[in-house]
């Protein structure tokens, strides 16, 4: 018989990923034993959360079997996402991507020229990695 709370544990880094996007509109619905599986509900706000969402679940397990998941995505493929002071696009890079290397896609798909100007208060759309 599964163990609910080994089962949470072992997918805490999923559940956590998805906490950390509330202030987007991520949220999980539900955490409940489903036969043998964890029965993990959700809703991620974009492609891009949902991306990293997947990254913690293969993380956790990379045959993710003993994991019954139903994350549904409210949103398009883009994350929107408006500067705060101190952000730069390294860090919502690393916010979004798990790396702050892939700067360039977001100044690529905001038409930024360079990614060291940008403005507290700027509405930027923040891609899925190709």
């Amino acid at each position: 018989m599964a163990d609910l709370d080994q089962l949470k544990q072992k997918y805490s880094g999923v559940i956590s990923t998805i906490e950390s996007f509330s202030e987007f509109g991520a949220k999980v619905d539900a955490v409940e034993l489903d036969g043998e599986q964890l029965h993990l509900k959700a809703e991620v706000p974009s492609q891009v959360v949902a991306n990293r969402v997947w990254d913690a679940i293969k993380a956790a397990d990379p045959t993710y079997a003993d994991l019954k998941h139903e994350i549904v995505t409210t949103g398009g493929a883009d994350q929107p996402y408006t500067v705060k002071p101190g952000d730069n696009l390294s860090k919502i890079s690393k916010l979004f991507y798990g790396n702050a290397n892939k700067y360039n896609e977001i100044a690529s798909a905001n038409n930024i020229s360079n990614p060291d100007l940008i403005k507290v208060g700027e509405q930027i759309n923040v891609p899925p990695l190709s």
